[in-house]
């Protein structure tokens, strides 16, 4: 399957100044898979150790980590010759070898000739006490779930991919009547590419719920796995907690509905926890847009949701028959699946740092709020065809911004002030805001 993160990759390998590559992101999103392709593709060997249970690895690493006795090591391990020139070497569950992760450090500085590539699950990978972390020794890069634009691919529908990533509207409207319906699918599968695999090769949606189900549950069992024991119990709490948080009208988290009484403060640790592990995305609200927005971020006032739209349908027991009501499936909790889908579409670009902007009167609200270079961009999300915008136009006349966006059902249509994207195309808003200006 076509991972636009494959871009990424090629673009750290003809770099000058690279280090050893850390790609973080939760379970299952394709970590390993894009490791070993991007170094069947790009190099003439690759090097696959896979440290998880692994006690000869824990014992080569235990030891002193001299570079050179390393790579003796490692050749053993991987039966096979590892050539700076020509040899990727991939280390897979590095979190499970400590020492592993602090030898990146003795490779960038004394053997930066080799290409090293890591996977590592944010369960537990910063989490070992007393563990040299290389900080600076080290690029990152973040994975998330397959995009909608990746799902369209693997579902072997290049057509409609290269429509969108030319932004055709016009011919992007005739095939309305398509892209919709595929949409819908998206909402369902998601993008864990388990599940999209299993959907592209049977188009059945109740075996795809079955693979997310046992992806929800494979989780709930990596918290007692990987956590601290004694905070356990209250990430169930929090992660049984999403669908209720999420059918709210405003989202706002309160720690109220995960346990009557509730406080911040027994669930701090928690809640970071499952940041930390991938499995939570959090925003938060900004008192006013200015720049930069982190300077006027409140962190009592957060809104979180799941990694992927389609665990947070199976989470949800969201209905397979949801998929033939209309716009049903748009409109579930309120619109939460709609914004949860943009929030995860924004999120494959990396940079991007999102918050949410509400009046101190709580009168008013805008979605989502993001830093485009020296502006501040407003963005709607509209999950149905009613396009009434008095909160975004608010928030333009109060803080007089040049520049505002929509997401909704309706066709690709701008105004002076503001551009309405198709969700089915929210992929492309970089390139519509660059061309902003243009008529």
């Amino acid at each position: 399957m076509h991972r636009e993160a494959m871009s990424q990759l090629i673009k750290w390998k003809n770099s000058n100044y690279k280090k050893p590559l850390i790609i973080r992101g939760a379970r299952q999103v394709g970590k390993t898979w894009l490791m070993k392709a991007f170094g069947e593709k790009h190099y003439k060997y690759f090097a696959y150790i896979n440290f998880d249970n692994n006690s000869r690895m824990k014992t080569l690493f235990h030891s002193n980590l001299d570079i050179e006795r390393l790579i003796k090591g490692l050749q053993i391990e991987a039966g096979m010759s590892i050539q700076a020139e020509n040899t990727l070497m991939i280390f897979d569950e590095i979190q499970e070898v400590p020492r592993a992760l602090t030898s990146l450090k003795y490779f960038n500085e004394n053997a930066p000739q080799y290409d090293i590539i890591c996977a590592g699950s944010l369960l537990g990978i910063t989490m070992h006490p007393g563990t040299s972390f290389p900080v600076g020794k080290v690029d990152f890069m973040d994975l998330h779930p397959m995009s909608f634009m990746e799902f369209l691919n693997a579902l072997e529908y290049p057509n409609y991919v290269e429509l969108l990533h030319n932004r055709d509207f016009p011919m992007i409207k005739h095939f309305k009547s398509v892209l919709l319906p595929l949409l819908k699918e998206y909402f369902f599968v998601g993008g864990m590419p388990e599940v999209v695999s299993c959907y592209r090769k049977t188009k059945d949606l109740q075996e795809a719920r079955k693979i997310q189900l046992t992806l929800l549950e494979a989780y709930e069992q990596d918290f007692s796995k990987h956590a601290p024991p004694d905070i356990v119990p209250r990430i169930r709490l929090i992660w049984r907690s999403i669908p209720t948080q999420l059918a709210k009208e405003n989202r706002k988290f309160v720690y109220g509905l995960i346990r009557e009484g509730a406080r911040a403060r027994e669930f701090e640790l928690a809640l970071m926890w499952l940041q930390d592990a991938g499995l939570l995305k959090r925003i938060n609200r900004i008192e006013k847009p200015g720049l930069p927005l982190l300077a006027y971020q409140d962190n009592s006032a957060f809104k979180i949701f799941l990694l992927d739209v389609g665990l947070l349908g199976a989470m949800s027991h969201l209905d397979a028959k949801s998929l033939l009501e209309g716009h049903r499936l748009f409109t579930e909790f309120k619109g939460a699946l709609t914004e949860q889908y943009v929030l995860q579409e924004l999120q494959t670009f990396n940079e991007m740092k999102l918050h949410y902007w509400t009046a101190s009167n709580g009168t008013a609200e805008v979605d989502l709020v993001f830093q485009w270079n020296d502006e501040v961009i407003p963005l709607e999300v509209k999950a149905n065809e009613n396009l009434q915008a008095k909160s975004l136009k608010s928030f333009v006349q109060r803080y007089q911004c040049q520049k505002a966006l929509r997401t909704s059902l309706s066709d690709y249509r701008k105004e002076s002030w503001l551009i309405n994207i198709p969700l089915y195309a929210i992929s492309q808003f970089r390139e519509i805001l660059e061309n902003f200006d243009q008529p």
